[in-house]
């Protein structure tokens, strides 16, 4: 398999006051395209820290990131929003939805910075929002929507761009048991369909569902190992 993520000796520190920080301590790591991978961790281990940097919304204090062939650890903001909008999509806790406008335009919006024509924007738009399973719904706003509903369009949005790399950060936190079981669904037939997804989550049972399990803790990780994906319950 290929590399999409080769992270080496990655370190970050900031600046407390007087006191250094030391998120991340020398971490490498490597994520095949194709893969499922949770990075679990309790808060402060460092695990967001690692995200927002995989998720080019960071950059390290040092080592090196090679994204799908690209160094990007030395990019300038201008080429790191580059990079993020041509190669990842994010899932956040919160769907970050605009309230004023549909499903279908929310969904659009990011093809729509990233210039595509209308009729592709459109037609892209209603293809990933009926691979998610909201194609009766598209024309309906975030209130008119169940939270699983407004998580599916974010999601929708997510994939847009037709991204390399799914970004998950604590995905099922603001969900219910069953809307978050119809995510975990919905991660797993993406990943089926050759998505890379990584899920950074504190949540036992949303990490459970990954074919790969990497722990952090105190700015290192600690653990690294494939694992037998828990089966979505149906019903």
């Amino acid at each position: 398999m290929t590399a999409l993520i080769e992270l080496k000796d990655i370190t970050k520190t900031y600046q407390l006051g007087s006191e250094p920080v030391h998120a991340l301590k020398g971490v490498s790591l490597t994520i095949d395209a194709g893969e499922y991978v949770a990075i679990m961790g309790a808060s402060g281990s460092g695990k967001s820290t690692l995200m927002h940097i995989i998720g080019c919304l960071d950059r390290p204090t040092s080592g090196s990131y090679v994204l799908s062939s690209k160094p990007v650890q030395d990019c300038d903001e201008d080429e790191l929003a580059t990079v993020r909008n041509a190669l990842i999509g994010f899932i956040f806790q919160q769907f970050n939805l605009l309230a004023q406008m549909s499903a279908l335009q929310n969904v659009m919006l990011p093809l729509t910075y990233a210039g595509v024509p209308k009729e592709q924007r459109l037609a892209r738009a209603e293809h990933v929002l009926n691979l998610v399973g909201l194609g009766d719904r598209m024309h309906h706003k975030p209130s008119q929507l169940s939270g699983g509903q407004q998580q599916r369009v974010s999601i929708a949005r997510a994939l847009a761009n037709t991204p390399k790399l799914l970004l998950a950060d604590e995905p099922t936190g603001a969900l219910d048991s069953s809307t978050a079981a119809d995510l975990m669904r919905l991660l797993d037939e993406l990943v089926l369909q050759g998505m890379t997804v990584v899920v950074v989550t504190h949540d036992p049972e949303t990490a459970s569902h990954a074919r790969r399990l990497v722990r952090v803790k105190d700015g290192l990780i600690i653990g690294d190992e494939i694992q037998t994906p828990a089966k979505v319950s149906v019903g």
